[in-house]
């Protein structure tokens, strides 16, 4: 049975950083795209970063050069690391990935339940 389950969200002042993890459980045959989208509060749920399974990244124009993702295939896991934070960053943000679990080989799109990042002024 696979889960996703991010955490490192906080509070932080402007310019800092903060590092969000996700990792997914259970018997999982393959992994193909992961990302992280993020919801600002009023606002609709937006893509942030991605990772495929050929190794590319692919980032939203507003977080290039401030935020890396990151993945280690070995321990089914994903990464953002978050600098140069600013207010307009506070959101919840969402880990998912395309998973084949190993009782199915057939991928489906897995949610993480989200963790709030707050940026201050």
């Amino acid at each position: 049975q696979v889960q996703l389950v991010e955490s490192g969200g906080g509070l932080v002042q402007a310019g800092g950083s903060l590092t969000l993890s996700c990792a997914a459980s259970g018997t999982i045959f393959g992994i193909s795209r992961m990302a992280w989208y993020r919801q600002p509060p009023g606002k609709q749920r937006e893509l942030v970063a991605t990772t495929f399974s050929d190794g590319s990244l692919d980032y939203e124009d507003s977080v290039r050069g401030r935020f890396t993702i990151s993945r280690d295939n070995a321990r089914n896991t994903v990464s953002l690391q978050m600098n140069s934070l600013e207010p307009e960053d506070t959101a919840v943000y969402y880990c998912t990935a395309t998973i084949a679990p190993y009782s199915d080989f057939r991928y489906h799109d897995y949610w993480g339940q989200g963790t709030q990042v707050t940026v201050s002024s």
